[in-house]
């Protein structure tokens, strides 16, 4: 978990190999059917050119399905999923019947103004149209307001780890990796 250029996509791909588990982005979900035009693109687009999230009950489905796949049996990293409070009653249904439980939620942590500056780089580089000024302040607004209350959730559970997302990539994983294994072994 962790505010838009707070670096989870980056972070959940190098600890997917460190780990051997698949990293599932709703993200790259969504970027893949805005490409492929999928009907589904189009309406993630819809939402996206707004700064606006796509509605829980698709990104659900889409989680549902695809941790019904083979290759998470072993283990698997959300990024970007949960986002709020009924993505958070969603997931846990979803691993209720999957007889699953969660091990751990990282938060990575960033301030506000270096993570406006990474995403408009982002933007820059990657020529993301999502990625507008208005966009990237309104979604960060709303995990604000939505997503970084879950992890107060998470910490109750004992399952929350808090890293600092500010430094060298590889920095910022040692650091994942350790903040992991000093909390769950």
């Amino acid at each position: 978990m962790g505010p838009q250029g707070a670096g989870k996509g980056t972070q959940a791909a190098r600890l997917a190999e460190v780990f051997g588990i698949p990293a599932i982005s709703t993200g790259d979900i969504f970027r893949a059917n805005i490409k492929g035009g999928t009907e589904l693109g189009r309406l993630a687009q819809e939402y996206s050119a707004k700064g606006e999230l796509v509605p829980d009950e698709v990104t659900d489905s889409m989680v549902r399905d695809r941790l019904a796949e083979d290759d998470v049996k072993g283990g698997f990293l959300l990024d970007g999923y949960p986002r709020n409070a009924h993505q958070v009653e969603a997931l846990d249904g979803i691993l209720g019947e999957l007889d699953w439980e969660l091990d751990g939620v990282i938060e990575l942590t960033a301030d506000r103004e270096e993570l406006l500056q990474r995403i408009a780089k982002r933007a820059e580089v990657e020529g993301r149209e999502d990625d507008t000024p208005d966009a990237i302040a309104r979604r960060l607004d709303i995990y604000e307001a939505e997503t970084a209350p879950l992890t107060a959730a998470y910490a109750e559970r004992g399952l929350l780890v808090q890293v600092d997302g500010i430094g060298e990539i590889a920095e910022v994983t040692d650091r994942i990796v350790a903040a992991l294994e000093q909390q769950f072994g």
